[in-house]
C-alpha cells in the first residue's frame, strides 16, 4: 500500500462527553480518521454519547465506552485526544494527555491563564506531541481567499481597522445550569467563549503581530447561584498595534446572534457576516467594498462598489467542512513527523491578548501591554 494515497489513519480518544463534541466526531469521520474511545467520569454518560453519534453519524466500529479519563490515555491504541473538558480543568488533563505521548486537539479558550497554557505548551514540546486549538475557521478555505484579498495591495490597501463582534442571547436557563456561567468552569465566559474567535480574526489579519497595548471593559456580567463569582456576559476590547492598526470587538451572551468581522484599509474594505460558524446553503463568500465620492457643484455622487467572492468548499458540503480541516490538517502535521510550532504559538497570542484584555477590565479599562501581563510575567 502506498502510504503517501492512503495515509494511516489516526486514533482518537475523546477525553469527555460535552456537547460540543458531538460535532467534531463527525468531523474526525469526515477527515477519514477513527474514534476509539470515549471518556467520560460517568461511564453511562460515555455510553449514551457513543450511541447518540453513532445514530446520527455512524462509524465501522464503535468506540469503547470508559469510565475515567486516566483508561483513556493509558490505551496504546489511541494516538492522539481530543479535550473539550471545562478550560477551569483542562491544563491538568492536557498535560496528562502530552505525557502518556497523546497528541492534543484543545477547545478554547486553552487555559485559565497564560502560565498555565505556556505550562500546557511545554508539556506537549518535552513529550514530542503536536498540540492544536480548536478554532474552526482558521482551516476554513475561504480563509485563504480573503488573505489574497488583503495582499493584493488593492482590495483593502493599507490595513488600518479591524472590527469583530461574536454574540448570541443566551436563555435564561443558561445562566442556572450552563458551565459557560461557572467561574471556576468557565472563569472568562463570553470572552473566552466568542471574545477568544474575534481576537484570533485580529491576530490572523495582522498577520500574528501582537499588538503593544490593548484596554477592556467589562459590561455585563452574572453567573450560576453555585458560581463562586460572575462571569463576564458582555464585554468589548481594543487593540492598538504600532504603525495606528486599530482592531475592536465586542461579545456577549445578552445580545442577538451575530458574527461578523470587517477590515478596513486605505483603498476598501472586507467583511464577512458569518466568519466563525458558515451560514446554512451551498455558498461560502465575503464581499469586498469601496465607494466613490464625487461633488458636482450643489449636488454630490456617492456610489457603491461591492464585489462578492465565492469559495468552493470540498463536495461532502459547507456545514462542518472547516472542521473535518481542522482534524485533516492536524494529522497531517502529526504524520509529518515534524511538530508545527505555528498551532501553539497562535494558541498562546490569543491567550495572552485574551488575558490582558480582561486585565485591563479588572482595572476599569486601564491600557495593558499583552507580553507584559501578569500572566505572563510569571509563566
Amino acid at each position: 500500500m502506498n502510504e503517501s494515497v492512503n495515509p494511516p489513519k489516526l486514533r482518537w480518544g475523546i477525553l469527555g462527553a460535552a456537547e460540543i463534541a458531538r460535532k467534531n466526531w463527525k468531523a474526525v469521520r469526515e477527515a477519514g480518521d477513527v474514534i476509539v474511545a470515549v471518556a467520560s467520569r460517568d461511564g453511562e454518560r460515555a455510553k449514551r454519547f457513543i450511541s447518540e453519534c453513532q445514530a446520527e453519524a455512524p462509524i465501522d466500529v464503535a468506540p469503547a465506552a470508559l469510565g475515567n479519563y486516566d483508561a483513556l490515555l493509558a490505551r496504546a491504541d489511541v494516538d492522539a485526544v481530543y479535550v473539550p473538558l471545562p478550560t477551569g480543568v483542562r491544563k491538568e488533563w492536557v498535560v496528562r494527555a502530552a505525557n502518556a505521548g497523546k497528541h492534543v486537539v484543545c477547545e478554547k479558550p486553552c487555559a485559565p491563564t497564560v502560565a498555565d497554557l505556556r505550562e500546557m505548551l511545554g508539556a506537549c514540546r518535552r513529550n514530542g506531541v503536536q498540540f492544536m486549538d480548536g478554532v474552526m475557521f482558521m482551516h476554513s478555505r475561504r480563509l485563504e481567499r480573503m488573505h489574497e484579498a488583503l495582499e493584493d495591495g488593492k482590495s483593502v490597501g493599507q490595513i488600518r481597522r479591524i472590527q469583530s463582534a461574536f454574540s448570541f442571547r443566551a436563555p435564561e436557563e443558561f445562566f442556572s445550569s450552563n458551565i459557560r456561567a461557572h467561574s471556576a468552569l468557565e472563569p472568562h465566559g463570553c470572552v473566552g467563549d466568542l471574545g477568544w474567535y474575534c481576537i484570533r480574526f485580529a491576530l490572523w489579519a495582522m498577520n500574528w503581530q501582537m499588538p503593544r497595548q490593548v484596554c477592556g471593559r467589562l459590561l455585563g456580567r452574572l453567573g450560576r447561584k453555585d458560581s463562586p463569582t460572575p462571569v463576564p456576559t458582555e464585554f468589548s476590547g481594543e487593540l492598538l498595534f504600532e504603525g495606528g492598526v486599530s482592531a475592536g470587538f465586542y461579545c456577549s451572551f445578552v445580545t442577538d446572534l451575530e458574527q461578523w468581522a470587517k477590515v478596513s484599509g486605505t483603498t476598501g474594505s472586507l467583511r464577512v457576516d458569518d466568519f466563525v460558524l458558515p451560514f446554512s446553503g451551498n455558498e461560502l463568500a465575503f464581499e469586498v467594498h469601496r465607494a466613490s465620492f464625487q461633488v458636482r457643484g450643489c449636488d454630490f455622487d456617492m456610489q457603491p462598489e461591492t464585489r462578492r467572492i465565492a469559495v468552493a468548499e470540498p463536495s461532502h458540503g459547507r456545514a462542518g467542512a472547516q472542521e473535518a480541516n481542522l482534524f485533516r490538517n492536524f494529522a497531517a502535521a502529526v504524520r509529518s513527523g515534524r511538530l508545527d510550532e505555528q498551532w501553539p504559538e497562535m494558541a498562546l497570542k490569543t491567550q495572552q491578548v485574551m488575558n490582558a484584555c480582561l486585565d485591563s477590565a479588572k482595572a476599569e479599562g486601564k491600557p495593558v501591554a499583552p507580553l507584559l501581563s501578569p500572566d505572563a510575567r510569571q509563566a
